[in-house]
C-alpha cells in the first residue's frame, strides 16, 4: 500500500531542508521526497511500508523539531488506454533512435574486441644486464 506522509519541519535555512531530505531518503520503502507548503516547511514522503512514527522520530533527533501532520493512502490513477496504430512488422528491427539496426546501430559505439596475444622472444644469446 503506497502512502503519502506529510511532516512539518523547521525551515530556518537550506541546510536544514537538505538534512531533512537526506534523512527521509534513507528510510526504508521511500520512493520520493519533496518539500511543499507556502513556507516550504512540509516534507512530503511517498513510499510503501514507510514507518511514519520512526521517520518523524529520526527527523526530530537531527532537526530538533518535526511534527507528523498526515498519513494517507495514495491511490493509483487509472491511465487511459491509448491505441497505437497498427504498423506492418518489418524484417529488420529498429533501435530507440529509429535507425534500422542492421549489424550495428550508429548511435552507440560497438563493444571493443579484446584479443589475447602472447609474445615470445627467441634471442640466441640472452643478456641479463639491463644496462647493455
Amino acid at each position: 500500500m503506497k502512502q503519502k506522509i506529510v511532516i512539518k519541519v523547521r525551515n530556518d535555512c537550506d541546510k536544514c531542508t537538505r538534512k531533512a531530505m537526506k534523512i527521509a531518503c534513507k528510510a526504508n520503502g521511500v520512493n520520493s521526497v519533496a518539500i511543499e507548503g507556502s513556507d516550504r516547511d512540509q516534507l512530503v514522503v511517498i513510499g510503501e511500508g514507510v514507518d511514519s512514527a520512526n521517520l518523524t522520530c529520526s527527523l526530530r533527533k537531527k532537526l530538533c523539531y518535526a511534527a507528523l501532520w498526515s498519513v494517507e493512502e495514495v491511490k493509483a490513477k487509472p491511465e487511459p488506454e491509448v491505441q497505437k496504430p497498427n504498423k506492418p512488422k518489418s524484417t529488420s528491427s529498429t533501435c530507440s533512435c529509429g535507425c534500422p539496426q542492421l549489424p550495428i546501430c550508429p548511435q552507440y559505439a560497438p563493444y571493443p574486441m579484446l584479443y589475447e596475444a602472447r609474445v615470445y622472444d627467441y634471442t640466441s644469446s640472452p643478456s641479463y644486464c639491463p644496462i647493455l
